[in-house]
């Protein structure tokens, strides 16, 4: 459904955001932890041989840049962006599924082929926060890049819900921008190789694609329709 071309687009989100603000942060958070328990256990207790990723041209020409951490971790911050713009409980309840099934996608790659990424020999530069970020997330589950699939699928419903609403081009191109930060952050910061990232890339996408061609109406019923690609510009 397409917001009314009388109604500013601000007034649009700003509604959005309001319905079920409560629900919307606190069920975020929960389906954060959950992931994370998964996802955690998996590292500490790979259930097969783990292999170890080769590295690319492009892996060698990108640098370790500790800046980019910022952005890396800044995808806490975007996903919760998409859910809190649902415009209805069904809505987001759909939208949580979708996302808990990718997900769930992810954490089967890493039970069924346990990987990570080739130990690398980094100077974090006064950047404190790697040494807690290597201690806590080990450079293992490294493909698919569950960064970088979370973060496609999110921005695929972020461009979604902007077109819908009619919001200006500068904004939904700083959707976009944003996702690309977060996916080269999984690079330069030394957490993903190039492989790690495409395949992210397959995988939030493809949910994406699904997501976004059955999802709920606001009626309930089952909406089918083309899939809005974040580059679409129409």
């Amino acid at each position: 459904m397409q917001s009314s071309p009388h109604r500013p687009w601000t007034h649009e989100l700003g509604q959005r955001l309001r319905v079920h603000q409560p629900l919307k942060i606190v069920g975020t958070t929960v389906w954060i932890w959950i992931f994370f328990i998964g996802y955690f256990h998996l590292l500490r207790n790979p259930m097969r041989p783990v292999t170890e990723m080769p590295l690319t041209f492009v892996d060698d020409w990108i640098p370790f840049q500790p800046a980019w951490l910022i952005p890396y971790l800044s995808l806490w911050i975007y996903v919760g962006i998409a859910p809190g713009l649902q415009r209805n409980f069904r809505e987001l309840v759909s939208y949580g599924l979708w996302s808990g099934a990718l997900c769930l996608a992810g954490l089967a790659f890493f039970a069924l082929w346990p990987t990570r990424v080739p130990h690398q020999v980094v100077d974090p530069e006064g950047f404190p926060g790697f040494a807690l970020l290597r201690g806590i997330d080990a450079a293992g589950n490294a493909c698919p890049s569950m960064h970088v699939a979370i973060a496609i699928f999110t921005a695929c419903w972020i461009e979604h819900i902007f077109k819908s609403a009619r919001v200006p081009l500068w904004l939904r191109g700083v959707n976009i921008a944003w996702f690309l930060a977060i996916t080269y952050s999984t690079l330069a910061t030394g957490q993903h190789v190039l492989l790690d990232a495409l395949s992210g890339a397959l995988l939030g996408g493809a949910f994406a694609w699904a997501s976004l061609r059955w999802r709920a109406s606001s009626s309930g019923a089952v909406e089918r329709g083309a899939v809005v690609a974040i580059i679409d510009r129409h």
